[in-house]
């Protein structure tokens, strides 16, 4: 590699302004201006590609009414009534709490899409319920609320999945029936660990909600528990467009929220539709920053070049897939999953398509991996997220990580292995990949 050709400059642009603080998805427009102006090219074709490729993707509107949504039902009475209804559920098991916590994540997933936000969000709720009264180890609680968090995203509607779709021209739909199953499994070996340690290092046992409070308990929670149901049900019967479906899941979450649960007034809706903006200008930014510099590696024939070059590797899908799976788990621990989806995906798409791999299958392997390298050793963001949210020591975290991350690896390792796993739900609504 010419250390001194424009794409290389480019690169160490990126990289000099990202360690000076400046903004991923602004660097990127910085390094791609500079190789345009160093190639001789129209600098106006950063603007061009910025503008065409985000005003004629009707796809990235469901992105911040996602979000939106998920401010609307991350409000107190909401929370209480999920996590009263998850306790219920599981409270009574072996590692009680511990069990809720992973629970509620797979009921937050509808209602926020990102691993950090639900860490940020009810997970920081779980840190503090099971450390009272010394049930738990902060950091015990710091990691499984770490580990649980990557579920979220694995499940719909799921913000890394939606920016998959963007790159890859999948139905985002598929996509979503397709993380179901990998989500659940993720849940599952999770649970099962915790069973494991419970009965090893005597976990507390939460008090059995009696029977005949489960109707109420489970009545109460109905309305936000819905909310992913009413959403594939709109994708899956063609009422409604990604897009649109995105749009009623944040008016269903307002009326849920102000209207039945009587928890979000005017000062919480004002700072929800703060907040969703502030979340969404930066996704924003990163997304067109990708797209600009994704024109850049089209320039320079990357993706063909790599096709090309694993062509005489004469590598097989398994091989690829084992390959890929690697690359990426030490990308996720190094850097923000998105601009992983973004930039680095859309150079491996190509090949994987030219070995036969599917690619709703891929998209789904490659968004696990990813978040699991939020929480891989030693530069997992959700580590250091939850050494500030639990006030522990990131080495003592690790350690309460590692066993959770052998068993997402092993979870990993099925689907990949096993394609039909992920894509049995796509197929059966429709689906002929």
């Amino acid at each position: 590699m010419n250390f001194t050709s424009p794409f290389s400059l480019a690169l160490a642009t990126i990289v000099a302004l990202s360690v000076l603080g400046v903004p991923v998805g602004q660097a990127m427009i910085g390094g791609s201006i500079l190789y345009l102006w160093l190639k001789g090219m129209d600098m106006g074709s950063a603007a061009e590609q910025l503008l065409n490729s985000t005003y004629s993707s009707y796809l990235l509107l469901a992105i911040p009414l996602f979000i939106l949504a998920a401010s609307f039902m991350s409000t107190g009475s909401v929370l209480d009534r999920l996590l009263r209804f998850c306790n219920a559920i599981v409270g009574r098991f072996p590692g009680g709490l511990a069990q809720v916590n992973v629970l509620q994540s797979i009921v937050f997933a509808s209602m926020s899409g990102s691993a950090l936000a639900d860490a940020a969000g009810s997970g920081k709720l779980m840190q503090a319920m099971m450390t009272r009264e010394g049930k738990y180890t902060p950091a015990f609680a710091g990691a499984l609320t770490a580990v649980s968090a990557v579920i979220g995203p694995i499940l719909p509607p799921s913000i890394p999945l939606v920016l998959y779709a963007l790159i890859s021209g999948t139905s985002i739909g598929f996509l979503f029936l397709a993380g179901v199953l990998p989500g659940l499994l993720l849940a599952a070996v999770q649970m099962a660990l915790i069973y494991v340690q419970a009965r090893r290092h005597q976990f507390p046992v939460e008090p059995a909600v009696p029977m005949r409070d489960l109707p109420r308990i489970t009545r109460e929670a109905l309305p936000a528990l819905m909310l992913p149901i009413i959403l594939l049900g709109c994708l899956y019967s063609g009422i409604t467009t990604p897009t649109e479906a995105a749009g009623l899941a944040a008016a269903y979450a307002l009326l849920v929220a102000s209207v039945l649960y009587r928890s979000l007034g005017w000062r919480d809706m004002a700072e929800s539709l703060l907040s969703s903006a502030r979340t969404s200008i930066s996704i924003g930014m990163l997304i067109a920053g990708a797209l600009v510099f994704n024109y850049v590696i089209t320039s320079e024939n990357i993706p063909a070049s790599l096709s090309a070059l694993l062509r005489t590797l004469d590598m097989s899908p398994l091989a690829f897939l084992l390959a890929v799976n690697l690359l990426l788990l030490l990308l996720g621990a190094f850097l923000e999953g998105s601009t992983i989806i973004l930039v680095i995906l859309p150079v491996l798409l190509p090949t994987a398509v030219a070995l036969g791999i599917d690619p709703v299958h891929f998209g789904v392997v490659a968004v696990l991996n990813i978040m699991i390298g939020l929480v891989t050793p030693p530069y997992g963001l959700l580590l250091f997220m939850m050494t500030k949210i639990a006030n522990v020591s990131l080495l003592a975290l690790v350690r309460e990580v590692m066993p959770f991350l052998v068993v997402m690896i092993g979870a990993l390792v099925v689907i990949t292995l096993w394609p039909d796993f992920v894509l049995f739900l796509p197929r059966l609504a429709g689906y002929t990949g």
